[in-house]
């Protein structure tokens, strides 16, 4: 096989993001090059390389077992590019391209896209593609370079980098505390109406005995947190909410955390999760790097 080093630069960042997009008119519009050129890269690249890279379908792009065994390989040679244009004081040139990335609905809206007016300030070349949804996505597939994830990482493929603290508390109206009590204690809450997300009922505390895991119950329940969260603050019950999610309404009184003496327990964070591979793209670090330093430690919601 001939060696990487000898190969075209843009041939090799092509066949990179394919590697991740799986498409190759996608990964081709992210280096500004039209479907026919993105193609005819690719041609050129295995036919200098004398192997196929990529099995082509009607639906998308995989590697073949070649593509996969030099996809290192051309990683090592770019970040050995990028590597020798920093030591000649060329690497500070800005991140460029679109950056895809997939965020649970609530989070991204209020806390991905204020803060994207200083990440585009920093770094104008850059085109942002947010896809906001609640469903965990495959990122391979999607062809995403990053997923925000506050969920259980269950992914072995995938790498992760913690960007804030996810703390959860409990919380109530006023309303609903004027005229159905506050609980004192866990056990206490099988008298109230307990709002929670689909699937998440039994709510565990720490307290003084140890853990003490409560089943709860009530009249409402959804898939969606805002609407868990502004049902509580209708009066409907006590539920469950992330900081990131009612601390505004906490600050305005419209909740109130009850149970303060009995924390949730939760090992829960907001990550930036992306690819595993060797070559860390700068436009990925760009945006983990500016966002862990946007939301702060611990995070300005907190």
């Amino acid at each position: 096989m001939a060696s990487a080093l000898s190969m075209n630069i843009d041939h090799l960042k092509l066949f990179v993001r394919i590697a991740t997009t799986h498409n190759i008119s996608m990964a081709g519009q992210e280096l500004s090059l039209s479907p026919a050129v993105a193609s005819s890269y690719i041609n050129k690249l295995e036919e200098k390389l004398g192997v196929r890279l990529v099995h082509r379908t009607t639906r998308k792009v995989s590697l073949t077992e070649e593509g996969s065994a030099f996809l290192p390989h051309a990683e090592d040679v770019l970040a050995s590019v990028e590597a020798a244009r920093a030591s000649v004081g060329a690497g500070n040139t800005s991140p460029s391209g679109t950056l895809r990335i997939t965020a649970p609905a609530s989070f991204g809206r209020l806390h991905i896209v204020p803060g994207l007016k200083g990440f585009l300030a920093r770094y104008p070349e850059l085109t942002i593609d947010l896809r906001l949804t609640d469903t965990i996505v495959d990122m391979v597939e999607g062809g995403f370079d990053i997923a925000i994830r506050n969920s259980e990482l269950k992914d072995s493929t995938l790498i992760a980098r913690k960007l804030a603290t996810d703390r959860r508390i409990l919380c109530a109206s006023p309303d609903y505390l004027a005229e159905h009590g506050t609980p004192a204690s866990p056990s206490e809450l099988r008298q109230h109406s307990c709002l929670y997300l689909a699937g998440l009922e039994s709510w565990v505390f720490d307290t003084p005995d140890g853990q003490v895991t409560v089943k709860t119950r009530g009249n409402f329940r959804t898939d969606h947190g805002e609407a868990l969260r502004d049902g509580c603050v209708a009066g409907l019950g006590i539920t469950v909410n992330s900081i990131w999610s009612a601390y505004e309404h906490l600050k305005r009184g419209e909740l109130v955390q009850v149970l303060e003496d009995y924390p949730l327990v939760s090992d829960t964070a907001i990550w930036a999760v992306y690819p595993s591979s060797r070559l860390l793209a700068p436009k990925v670090r760009a945006f983990i790097d500016y966002f862990a330093a946007y939301y702060g430690a611990p995070p300005y919601w907190d």
